[in-house]
């Protein structure tokens, strides 16, 4: 698999406390776009952002950006991903 790039995202109950969490683990703080957003982005590429969700807390997703896209679906066979068991791609959603 050729991953360029990785995004990912986690809900959290309290944004304040995560965000402090996070400020830890990185050792700087994040950006602040919206209220319930915080995101940390790195120097080769990566990015992540933790939101305020309370529902979804301990939950999270992720976004891998590839070079070829047709190549990797076919791979992912290999990975025994399918849409089915939660693979979803921009393509699917046409």
């Amino acid at each position: 698999m050729s991953i360029e790039n990785v995004l990912a995202s986690v809900a959290v109950k309290d944004i304040k406390a995560a965000s402090a969490w996070y400020e830890k683990l990185f050792g700087r703080a994040g950006s602040t776009p919206m209220p319930d957003l915080a995101e940390w982005r790195f120097p080769r590429g990566g990015w992540l952002q933790v939101y305020q969700l309370p529902e979804r807390a301990g939950h999270g997703s992720f976004t891998l950006a590839v070079s070829d896209f047709a190549a990797e679906i076919k791979s992912s066979t290999r990975w025994a991903l399918t849409q089915a068991s939660g693979l979803q791609t921009a393509r699917s959603k046409q």
